[in-house]
């Protein structure tokens, strides 16, 4: 018998940063380890990661680091991770394995330990195993993981549909789902991004009627925007195009080498000699590939819509293809941009996130694999608390008992001891890291704050210099302002934002003698001029004081 607990470093009650932790006794397994993008601030944060100084604290314990599938949500924090725990043991499937590497510097692939691993091969670490199971979703080699312990199965499933077209490396194997149900699950941990949608995903997953119309219908050039990380999409619109006597163009470096990589690989397939160069940009018909990065939606089409691309000019006889509906967070962009396009008068097509689904788990979906797995306590995970809030329901709706249901935030620890859960109020503390640039470093809080002043208000530097024996004024103040006033237009304020400092100088410095307490003088002028800047115009500019000698 084991003593279990559960929790989430991230992932609940918010869309990406998944982190899910099983301790069972002295061993500890990671499931995920995504990064989420900040659409609605934006403050020159990249991108956001779970923290992680709980597996610093317990590194000695965790067994694995285990990798569900290739997207960004899911596994796109490790190479952050690992540069603070780097042995810790990645275990993921080829082509995850193959998208990691492409995010990690050699020198770090070299100091990890990443280990391949194959659906069905069981992983034992003592008295717990983990046993990966093939899952379908917009990727390949996505995967569910099951953790045996001697007191039932803990399944994690990661991002998944039931959709039967979809074969080869995106096959669900259904028989091995009912097969672990049959053994005992304890807890299963399932996601909740669509399960206030009625019905199955599939066939509202699939887009190749509409590429088909969209290609029969549009006979000049057609620029695609595509996710890289999408598979499947890519494939449908491979396939669609061999009907045709069109020829592809791929723009963009990172889009190319995956796409060639993958074509390598065998997880896409196409006819290579109708993958053209740039200088066939302006075929007749040419089908035009272009990379929509969720951290920047729509950048790389919004420079070709504002004429800054070097090798594409949009005209009239264009047609803008999106392959993907809209998510939450970038609405007002959609319509923006086809707003745009129509300005421009090309012709401008979108898949309605009405008609067109994600390869995620609606309503239906979530019931089939309850049924499958027939679990004692279930734990919807993945998704804001609304979503996760509608997993109960579809899981209460299953004949569910409400009581076994977990709806959690993250940090939340949920226990199990000898197969019962038992009333905690445990919680790990969670936090967020947020990170700007190539440092990997957290820029925190206090940096973030200072941005958004700057972006609310703006910045006044002033500047004074100071005669080094007297410490009389013999320079400035003067007056930098960036993004506060124009400054043609305020000079009265500018004037007395320099007399100010020059009277607040001047009392911080008579009496000091030959030491100046430069601190005392930035506070107050930061002071004055704060209450002055906003009784004149109610902002708040961050307010930067230099003072020198000579």
């Amino acid at each position: 018998m084991s003593k279990i607990k559960v929790f989430a470093l991230g992932g609940l009650n918010e869309n990406g940063k998944n982190m899910y932790v099983v301790n069972v006794d002295e061993e500890i397994f990671i499931f995920d380890c995504g990064l989420k993008y900040d659409n609605d601030i934006n403050l020159g944060i990249d991108y956001i990661i779970p923290g992680h100084q709980f597996l610093i604290d317990n590194k000695d314990k965790i067994k694995g680091l285990f990798l569900s599938h290739g997207h960004e949500s899911n596994m796109g924090a490790t190479p952050d991770i690992l540069e603070a725990v780097p042995d810790i043991p990645v275990y993921a499937t080829h082509l995850t394995l193959e998208i990691l590497k492409n995010d990690m510097s050699n020198e770090l692939i070299e100091k990890c330990n990443l280990i391949e691993i194959k659906p069905y091969n069981k992983i034992v670490f003592g008295n717990n195993s983990i046993f990966p199971i093939s899952v379908t979703h917009s990727i390949p080699d996505a995967v569910c993981y099951v953790l045996y312990t001697p007191d039932g199965a803990i399944v994690y499933t990661g991002d998944y549909t039931f959709d039967s077209t979809m074969l080869g490396n995106y096959k669900c194997d259904i028989g091995k789902l009912a097969y672990v149900g049959k053994q005992g699950v304890l807890c299963l941990l399932s996601e909740s991004i669509y399960a206030s949608k009625v019905g199955h995903t599939s066939p509202l997953d699939r887009a190749a009627s509409l590429i088909r119309e969209v290609l029969a219908h549009n006979e000049g050039r057609i620029i695609c925007t595509v996710f890289p990380a999408h598979f499947y999409r890519i494939q449908e619109l491979f396939d669609e195009i061999m009907k045709t006597h069109r020829n592809v163009i791929v723009m963009g470096k990172g889009l190319q080498n995956m796409i060639s990589e993958s074509l390598k690989e065998g997880y896409l397939t196409f006819d290579e000699s109708r993958i053209k160069n740039l200088e066939a940009l302006n075929e007749k018909g040419i089908i035009v590939f272009i990379s929509d990065e969720k951290e920047r939606p729509f950048s790389n089409l919004n420079r070709i819509i504002k004429g800054y691309d070097k090798f594409i000019k949009l005209t009239d006889e264009d047609t803008v293809f999106i392959t993907e509906p809209s998510y939450p967070g970038i609405e007002k962009k959609s319509s923006d941009v086809l707003d745009q396009i129509a300005q421009i008068g090309a012709n401008g097509i979108m898949l309605s996130n009405k008609k067109s689904l994600l390869h995620h788990a609606s309503s239906e979906d979530l019931m089939l694999m309850i049924n499958l797995m027939n679990p004692k306590y279930y734990f919807p995970v993945k998704g804001e608390y609304k979503d996760q809030y509608a997993n109960a329901e579809v899981a209460e709706a299953c004949g569910m008992d409400k009581e076994n249901i977990i709806l959690k935030l993250n940090g939340d620890v949920v226990e199990f001891d000898n197969g019962e859960m038992i009333e905690t109020f445990e919680k790990v503390p969670v936090e967020q890291v947020l990170i700007s640039g190539s440092s990997g470093d957290d820029i925190g809080d206090l940096v973030l704050k200072d941005r958004e002043m700057l972006g609310n208000s703006g910045i006044v530097i002033i500047s004074c210099t100071l005669d080094k024996d007297t410490k009389e004024i013999i320079g400035g103040p003067e007056i930098l302002t960036r993004g506060f006033v124009y400054v043609k237009e305020s000079q009265e304020l500018i004037e007395k934002t320099a007399e100010i400092a020059r009277n607040v100088i001047f009392e911080d410095t008579k009496d000091s003698g030959k030491r100046v307490d430069y601190t005392k003088i930035k506070n107050d002028v930061r002071a004055e001029l704060g209450n002055y800047f906003y009784q004149e115009t109610e902002d708040k500019p961050m307010i930067i004081t230099v003072i020198q000698e000579v």
